[in-house]
């Protein structure tokens, strides 16, 4: 990974969070198609912060290394580079994402109930918007989950389902519908729920191919919860608006933790190509293995780019950064695909087996190109976004056109 451009200090965090990953954490890695136990998890995460690398995304008052958006990528690729990484750096969904949206949005006491014990890794979150069909879930603007003035604060009513994180979070970021109400219009709202509250419970679980996300992916139901008036985040009738600070960096920062693990990927088949011969000759100077790794090495690069480029914009233009995180999802979470894939092809029969992690590392990312939204509702959005500037700058171009032939016949 190219690195030259790096300020000093970002490069050094990449430099320990890569040892600490290659030295400490992959060792610990469970084995494929496990899950991480908490006991592993605390230690890992107690040794993480003793070697300077924990919460890299979080400013040093939360106990972070105080990277700005545009530098999260190279170290939280490093961090992917194991599937638990992640996790143990405390960089991982949906808590990383949570977090930045508190320290953007929450109050001061918000910050200190709820974002200080996350970002210490002492408790884990969970973000409640999907529902079960027809509920918001690809169209967020179909949210059914009403949330309704009562005395002493908010009754919340409704069924989440894919709510990633949720078995043993200590709180939920809920999106809810509000009415009109004094100086906020109708619209979403959102809440911080504390996961004891008796209105809400975990219901079934979601059973999926991927292991890495701390609290699996449940149902949520919230019967006549009642929450005070401090539980809003941000402003009541804000919630959708709020929800693309919290959307844009989290769809990257998915790609950028995913595309440590392609890498990680290309260096499990090009040690094979390495050591194999196949027809009297190293596998990885047969014409078909080179062609499987060298489009791996492109999508792999292609992916840095526009990783780089969109954190870049999330960091000068976030509205401009939120549109073009929707491209970069949809590039990165299928090309990296095809990296985790080919290896896979490059190792073999033992690629499909659990003597190498590659078939779960598939597993892991194959929900990637749904999670956070599919890639065809982002196809769609990009599509209208396109046609929509396009059709802006003809007719900008129409307007000066008739303003010059205006000015010229005055002439």
């Amino acid at each position: 990974m190219p690195t030259s451009h790096l300020p000093s200090a970002v490069e050094e965090l990449r430099e320990r969070t890569r040892r600490f990953i290659r030295e400490t954490v992959v060792d610990a890695e469970p084995v494929p198609g496990e899950r991480l136990e908490k006991a592993t998890r605390d230690r890992l995460q107690a040794a993480a912060k003793e070697a300077g690398v924990f919460a890299p995304h979080m400013p040093a008052e939360y106990g972070g290394q105080g990277l700005s958006v545009e530098h999260w990528s190279p170290v939280l690729q490093e961090a992917g580079y194991s599937p638990i990484g992640p996790s143990v750096l405390n960089c991982m969904a949906p808590d990383e994402g949570n977090m930045h949206m508190l320290h953007l949005i929450a109050t001061e006491e918000q910050k200190k109930r709820y974002l200080v014990p996350l970002a210490a890794g002492e408790i884990r979150s969970c973000f409640g918007m999907t529902e079960p069909h027809p509920g918001a879930g690809s169209d967020p603007a179909a949210l059914r989950t009403t949330a309704v003035r009562a005395e002493g604060g908010w009754v919340i009513n409704g069924h989440k389902r894919f709510i990633s994180g949720a078995v043993g979070a200590g709180f939920c970021i809920v999106m809810a519908r509000t009415p009109e109400t004094g100086d906020a219009p109708e619209g979403a709202t959102m809440f911080l729920v504390d996961m004891d509250n008796p209105g809400i419970r975990v219901g079934a679980p979601v059973h999926t191919v991927d292991r890495y996300i701390d609290g699996g992916h449940p149902h949520v139901h919230l019967e006549d919860c009642l929450v005070p008036d401090d539980a809003v985040l941000g402003s009541v009738g804000q919630g959708f608006r709020y929800a693309q600070v919290r959307l844009g960096p989290a769809r990257l920062t998915h790609c950028m933790r995913w595309l440590g693990l392609a890498r990680r990927s290309l260096d499990i088949a090009l040690d094979r190509a390495e050591r194999r011969e196949l027809f009297g000759a190293p596998m990885n100077s047969l014409g078909l293995a080179q062609n499987l790794i060298a489009e791996s090495v492109i999508d792999i690069e292609t992916s840095d780019a526009i990783i780089t480029k969109t954190a870049e914009l999330l960091a000068s233009d976030p509205r401009a950064g939120s549109a073009l995180s929707s491209v970069a999802k949809v590039h990165c979470s299928e090309a990296i695909s095809r990296v985790i894939d080919r290896a896979v092809q490059l190792c073999g029969g033992d690629g499909v087996s659990d003597g190498l992690p590659l078939a779960q590392y598939l597993n892991e990312v194959r929900p990637f190109r749904i999670y956070d939204g599919s890639t065809e509702t982002h196809k769609w959005a990009i599509a209208r976004r396109t046609a929509k500037r396009r059709r802006a700058e003809v007719e900008a171009g129409e307007r000066h056109q008739g303003t010059a032939t205006v000015r010229g016949g005055e002439a």
